[in-house]
Order: structure tokens, then sequence, then C-alpha cells
């Protein structure tokens, strides 16, 4: 069984999101192992990217706040290196593709093996244009995380169909962030991937209430959040892990249902 499999081996999985480095890497540390005590099924942590063109408002700050306190790629490597001393818990790396290509696709990923990261999404990066990352992932053990949105239409199942790990369900159109309610018909959607593949499916984007987690892991295998946890770090700063673990652990007994 894969590590990723792993999160969703008990039920419903919730998948909470930082950026590294905001407010500082000290306090992404903290949160992370904060997550982890308060039930986080798997764990995404974002490379901050001086364009994040998936993101909101809210992850974009993060990402500038980020870069801004000087975080680097080889400083977050680090970081998960520590953490995984005493963490066994699930987690992959969001990022762009650039920022792959620029630090060299196969140090990179060579390096995420080393570190014992599970797992890389790359929400910029083309289904069609996979390839030129795959061989190097399946070479070191590293899944490669596809995503599905409302937009993909005739390409779920084709998407389904060669997915790895899990699949990262886009709820809406358009950014990352906070919304009031999700209104696209995930379920006709979740149904294509079921049909198509065994492998677990989690909902994305524009989850931030209890209620919300619910209702998207009641039609999936878990619920990811991001802008949410990143709204408690922008106004707690240092002090903000235990509040984010106070929040995983609410959000999680929401997904259990």
């Amino acid at each position: 069984m894969s590590n990723i499999s792993k999160a969703f081996a008990d039920g419903k999985a919730f998948i909470p999101f930082i950026t590294c480095g905001d407010p500082d890497l000290e306090t992404s540390k903290a949160c992370v192992k904060e997550m982890v005590r308060n039930g986080a099924d798997l764990i995404e942590l974002g490379i901050p990217f001086s364009d994040p063109t998936a993101e909101g408002p809210v992850i974009q700050e993060a990402n500038v706040r980020a870069l801004n306190g000087g975080v680097t790629t080889d400083k977050i490597f680090d970081m998960v290196r520590e953490l995984r001393r005493e963490i066994k818990t699930p987690m992959v790396f969001m990022t762009y593709a650039n920022v792959v290509y620029s630090y060299g696709s196969e140090k990179f990923i060579s390096s995420c093996e080393d570190i014992g990261m599970d797992g890389l999404v790359l929400p910029d990066l083309p289904f069609e244009e996979k390839d030129e990352f795959l061989g190097t992932c399946h070479k070191h053990e590293v899944d490669l995380i596809s995503l599905i949105a409302p937009t993909s239409e005739n390409r779920i199942a084709m998407i389904a169909k060669e997915a790895e790990g899990f699949i990262y369900l886009v709820s809406s159109l358009g950014v990352t962030g906070m919304r009031s309610e999700i209104t696209t018909d995930l379920k006709s959607i979740v149904k294509v991937i079921r049909e198509n593949t065994d492998k677990p499916c989690a909902i994305g984007f524009g989850i931030s209430k209890p209620e919300q987690a619910k209702a998207m892991a009641e039609i999936s295998d878990g619920a990811i959040v991001g802008s949410a946890i990143i709204k408690l770090l922008e106004k707690h700063g240092k002090d903000a892990p235990k509040y984010v673990g106070e929040y995983v652990k609410e959000m999680k007994e929401a997904v259990e249902g």
C-alpha cells in the first residue's frame, strides 16, 4: 500500500494545505505537527512561487510573504527532512511546474524521494504534458497527482484512468479561495471518476466551513482546505499553530460525519 493510499484507508480524509515559510519555516513546521496531532490524514505543503496562477488573493499573499521572508526550495526540503524524523503522515508538495524546471526536474524529484515526500501536485501542468515529469516521478516513487476540474468534461475518464496517488477534484471554476457555497455538480464528476479508477478522490478549492467539508466528504473520499488555514496564519502569525490545530480537529470531525 502506498503511503498516500494509507491516508484514505480508514474512512474519509481531511487534507490541510499551508504555504511553507508563511510567516516563517519554524511556524510552518509547528503547524504541520499540530495538523498531524489533530487528525490530518495527508498534508499539502505549498512551495511558494512568484506567479501562482491557480491561487486566489489569500494564498497569493502567503506566497509573497514567504518569498519576502527569504524562503527557498532547499530550505523547505530541510524542513521536511526534520519533520520526517517524527512524522509518518503522507505529505505532498503543491507548487508550479516552473519551480520544478528551474530547480532541475531530476534533482527536485529525487530530492522529494530522499526527504520522504509522497507526491507532487502541479496545478499549471496540463494533463497532456505530464509525461515531461512522469518518468522521473516513477523512477523516484513520487506520485504525480492529477487534478480534475469542472471544465475537464470529456477528459475526466481519461485523466482518472491514469491517476496516481489520489485525484484532486477542483470544486469550482476559477482560483482557490473561500466560497459561501459550492454549486458545481460534483456528484456526476465523481461518478465518472469512480467508473474509471479505484484511486481515491478528494475535493478542494472553496471549502472553509465544517458543513462544507462534511458535504464534500459525503460525495468523495475527502476534503482539502487551504485558504481558511492561511487566513489563520495571516491573523495569528507565529501563534497560529494552536489555532490551526483546533481548526483541523473540527474539520476532521466534520468529514468523519
